[in-house]
């Protein structure tokens, strides 16, 4: 262990099982650590760095903005908020924006304005209805709204207002609404609770009961937005519009922001009722917009479709190999294997050793979501990598 990591167990409270190693420098799909090494990273900051690390498009434009404005507050009128506004309503099948900072202040903000929403227009109702195995975002709020009791014991009472209901079953939704039910909130699909895909149907319903009941449909894209499923957006292909979405991840690509997209109808805010200091910030406006530019000039989105195409079926094929994966499952460049045992650590621990970077999304799953720039040929390194690791680690299942 090096002196850096001594530090972090000194001074950083202890909320995440971090890897041992230090990273000091990033370029495209890969980084090196403090002693030189390289690895691959199909982590990507939790599917943050979609244009990959130090992207020149990104590192330019905070750049300059750097030297130029970096921040007012939203008592002013900046450009490159307004920028990037324009380009995500130009882009997208909502109308209004409001900027902040992460995704839990995404969907907390997607949330109040559901609420907001429900005392204007619904007699007062607030309840919001999720599902099982969700997540959305670490604040006492979300924590509520996220479907996973080993989020939300410890924290009990939690704030009022979520019913969790079962996932992919439009059945559960209908039966958990009621006269105080102001909306549904669902990631399309989630990234958190192991990469689970909806049914065919299944959100084109969520969005006719929303409809029949005069409620709001939420989509958390934070996850799954700008590129990495395949879509700018994954509502895009199950034909289906949102209410309200939440972005966050991939937006900035690095750069910390998080937004919230309305329709007109659902953009009820009035001034002084939802805000944030450093939401809409100028660098962090710049960087999202260079990042998504540059993800719309380049059809960046068409290649997270066709290179992740190309890692599903590579994984597919490990499947083949390999008895104790039990599935392979994703869009685009967020896809999982689920294992038939709790090998999930001891297989990023080894890929770790052999220079990849992966993420253990539950004990028996593996993630990946590498940057949405990536190519075969990387995808063919990591799936080397991966075929000599299970070959070793697999051994030790059988036995």
């Amino acid at each position: 262990m090096s002196n850096w990591q001594e530090l972090e167990h000194k001074y950083l409270m202890h909320t995440v099982e971090r890897l041992p190693v230090t990273l000091v420098r990033g370029e495209g799909a890969r980084v090196w650590d403090d002693n030189g090494k390289e690895y691959l990273d199909f982590v990507a900051g939790w599917a943050v760095n979609s244009l990959g690390h130090c992207h020149p498009a990104v590192a330019e434009a905070v750049t300059e903005q750097v030297h130029t404005l970096i921040q007012t507050s939203n008592q002013f009128y900046t450009i490159p908020q307004l920028q990037l506004a324009e380009l995500l309503v130009q882009n997208s099948c909502l109308d209004k924006v409001f900027f902040c900072n992460s995704g839990a202040e995404a969907t907390e903000g997607a949330v109040k304005l559901a609420r907001r929403y429900g005392k204007l227009k619904l007699n007062g109702a607030y309840e919001v209805i999720t599902t099982l195995n969700s997540f959305h975002g670490r604040t006492l709020a979300m924590t509520a709204a996220t479907g996973q009791p080993k989020f939300q014991e410890p924290y009990l009472p939690l704030p009022i207002g979520f019913i969790n209901v079962a996932y992919n079953n439009i059945e559960a939704i209908k039966a958990a609404t009621t006269n105080q039910t102001c909306a549904v909130m669902l990631e399309p699909i989630q990234g958190e609770g192991g990469v689970n895909l909806p049914g065919d149907d299944y959100l084109s319903a969520v969005r006719a009961w929303c409809d029949q009941k005069g409620i709001l449909f939420i989509l958390d894209e934070i996850q799954t937005g700008i590129g990495r499923t395949g879509t700018l957006f994954a509502y895009e292909q199950y034909g289906i519009e949102p209410d309200i979405m939440a972005l966050a991840k991939g937006l900035g690509s690095g750069l910390p922001i998080g937004a919230i997209l309305a329709k007109e109808g659902a953009s009820v805010f009035a001034p002084g009722e939802h805000g944030s200091t450093f939401g809409g910030n100028p660098v962090a406006c710049a960087a999202a917009y260079a990042t998504l530019k540059f993800i719309l000039d380049h059809d960046i989105a068409g290649n997270a479709r066709k290179v992740g195409q190309y890692l599903t079926t590579g994984l597919q094929g490990l499947k083949k190999k390999f008895q104790f994966i039990t599935d392979v499952r994703g869009r685009g460049l967020l896809v999982a294997v689920e294992l038939s045992s709790e090998m999930a650590p001891s297989v990023v621990m080894a890929c770790l050793e052999r220079g990849l970077l992966l993420n253990r999304v539950k004990p028996n799953a593996l993630r990946f979501m590498p940057p949405l720039i990536i190519g075969n040929k990387e995808v063919d390194r990591a799936l080397d990598i991966l075929d000599k690791v299970l070959s070793s680690v697999g051994k030790e299942v059988v036995k």
